[in-house]
């Protein structure tokens, strides 16, 4: 078995589907960390689709109490479902997201004067073997590959 056969099952084993090979393609070629990324990805999109595919599970339980107990309430009486509360919840969570990859590539966010800017951290997301060690490649402008790992059809 090739690297490319092996990268293109593994996306494959990921849901990756049509583009698996393009995925593992680039990988290859390329070196780019495209396993990892699109892994990262996929967790961050089975999070997000979970508001819209529990939207029945979480809205019961968000009735029962805590900060949104109310708001809820007030939604189900004005006659939004619990479908049309889980979708707006999940394009919150998928317009956060893109906001959270966007800040793990440039945490500038132009809210401070460029001296006080130059001289705070920064951060990088880093990819590990199977073994947990570093293998010195980083998961760089994740927000620029997010739409394109976005689940095709409905959420299951």
């Amino acid at each position: 078995m090739t690297e490319l056969d092996r990268l293109t099952a593994l996306f494959g084993a990921l849901g990756a589907g049509g583009d698996a090979e393009d995925w593992a393609e680039s990988e290859a070629e390329e070196g780019l960390p495209q396993l990892a990324r699109y892994r990262f990805l996929r967790t961050v999109w089975q999070d997000i689709d979970a508001w819209g595919a529990g939207a029945h599970r979480w809205v019961e339980s968000y009735r029962c109490g805590g900060s949104a107990a109310e708001a809820v309430e007030r939604a189900l009486a004005a006659g939004l479902t619990p479908e049309d509360l889980g979708a707006l919840a999940r394009e919150i969570a998928r317009e956060t997201a893109f906001g959270v990859l966007h800040a793990l590539s440039d945490p500038a966010d132009g809210s401070l004067a460029p001296d006080v800017e130059e001289r705070l951290p920064r951060w990088r997301l880093a990819e590990l073997d199977p073994a947990g060690e570093p293998t010195g490649r980083y998961l760089d402008a994740l927000h620029e590959d997010f739409a394109e790992v976005e689940p095709k059809g409905p959420a299951a």
